[in-house]
């Protein structure tokens, strides 16, 4: 299995979520663990920008040669930046998970909650394997 990068947190729905500490706008893709899960990525629905989300909420989805899974806002916020790239070629999402193939951008509202550390979501996906 892949490394978990250190500096993101996690949800229990195999998201990563970067820039948290700042407490602004936070970055969302979904794990390597996911994309391994999943295989090969062939779509990806994105929310749309300006889109207010609630912590939780299905705001959209990927699809691979196996499944369709649902992509959930990790935090309440405001959509303020999709990724059209992944939007294009979707295989982002398999190659290149923690950078390029990154989902969205949420303006946060509110404090995060049950987001998972490094080795918290290493716990959990150990279980899961």
């Amino acid at each position: 299995m892949s490394s978990i990068p250190e500096d993101l947190s996690y949800t229990k729905e195999h998201e990563w979520v970067a820039g948290i500490d700042d407490g602004l706008t936070v970055t969302v893709g979904i794990t390597a663990y996911a994309a391994e899960q999943l295989g090969d990525v062939v779509y990806v629905q994105v929310p749309e920008a300006g889109t207010t989300v609630a912590a939780g909420d299905a705001v959209g989805e990927v699809e691979s040669t196996k499944s369709v899974s649902d992509i959930f806002a990790p935090v309440a916020g405001e959509i303020v930046e999709t990724n059209s790239a992944v939007v294009d070629d979707p295989s982002l999402v398999n190659t290149d998970p923690y950078g390029d193939g990154w989902l969205f951008r949420v303006r946060v509202e509110g404090e995060p909650e049950d987001l998972l550390s490094a080795a918290e979501y290493g716990t959990l996906t150990s279980g899961e394997s």
